[in-house]
């Protein structure tokens, strides 16, 4: 008994030492993830009158300016993801392909610092580049060609579009190029000796084994380019209406407290669609370590 007792202490000594390491994560987690979650949750349950309601949701629900916001935020966000993905994916196919040694590094580094980069100083270089009065625009009306003759204007939903997919791209092209180094030489001479042809192997090997770490990138720039803020913010004044910078109306100043209870429950919508994106993007993880493991 006495041997059994002391290697069950060993044991849970063991355990309780290997949690240890980890409760600085969970004491983190718990307080900027868990924490603001539950406190804008309940927020959004309550009324006026501080009473206990699902009033708040209506306005999601139902049609109208604020429902418009979530379809104009998930229509930025396939927009952007989509571009971004697709040059992305392409751009790190190229470096991972052709591009070796100090330029890949430096490739790589620029990727780092466009995909971090965002919020007000984006939005001004845009402004100062492709604004009415901006330098690329004059010298693309120097070559001929006025871009704000149409129905163009940096201000505007495309611009927005223009500037997410200047960080959108970068970022995919970080994310997916472990999948695309990943690929074995050993595959895809297989196939050869098999007598497949190039169109055959990315058909049924490449494409295959590429598409789920391609459309867990994908759900990552989406999540990206519906949440984001202070880009938009600062770029269209507010004039282009997605979900953050409604909340942000709704929150900012001296506002009542039904507005303040209503930004909280189109937090709690975006917090849903945050879900779902994350369900698909480990559904995406998931099946990538399958052939990894291979």
């Amino acid at each position: 008994m006495g041997a059994v007792e002391a290697q069950s202490r060993v044991r849970s000594s063991s355990r309780s030492s290997g949690v240890l390491p980890l409760l600085p994560f969970f004491a983190f987690t718990g307080f900027f993830l868990l924490w603001p979650v539950v406190a804008v949750t309940l927020k959004s349950l309550k009324g006026k009158n501080n009473e206990w309601t699902l009033d708040n949701f209506r306005p999601i629900i139902h049609s109208g300016p604020y429902f418009h916001s979530f379809i104009v935020s998930i229509k930025l966000a396939i927009i952007t993801a989509s571009i971004g993905s697709v040059v992305g994916a392409f751009f790190a196919f190229v470096i991972v392909t052709y591009v070796g040694g100090r330029l890949k590094n430096v490739l790589d580094s620029i990727s780092a610092v466009f995909a971090n980069s965002g919020g007000v100083p984006l939005a001004f270089m845009f402004i100062a580049a492709f604004g009415s009065n901006g330098l690329a625009t004059k010298f693309i009306r120097f070559l001929g060609y006025d871009i704000y003759a149409g129905h163009f204007t940096i201000f505007s939903f495309t611009g927005v579009v223009l500037v997410y997919t200047f960080f959108q791209a970068p970022l995919m092209i970080l994310v997916f190029q472990p999948a695309i180094s990943g690929m074995r030489k050993e595959w895809r001479e297989a196939s050869t000796n098999l007598g497949a042809s190039a169109l055959t192997y990315w058909r049924r090997v490449g494409i295959p084994i590429l598409l789920p770490p391609f459309i867990g990138a994908f759900f990552l720039l989406f999540a990206g380019g519906f949440s984001a803020y202070a880009t938009a913010r600062a770029l269209t004044s507010g004039t282009v209406s997605i979900v953050p910078i409604v909340i942000g109306a709704l929150v900012d100043g001296n506002t009542q407290a039904s507005q303040a209870n209503l930004g909280a429950s189109l937090a709690v919508g975006m917090i849903v669609v945050a879900l779902v994106i994350m369900i698909g993007y480990v559904w995406a993880q998931k099946s990538t370590a399958k052939w990894r493991q291979t």
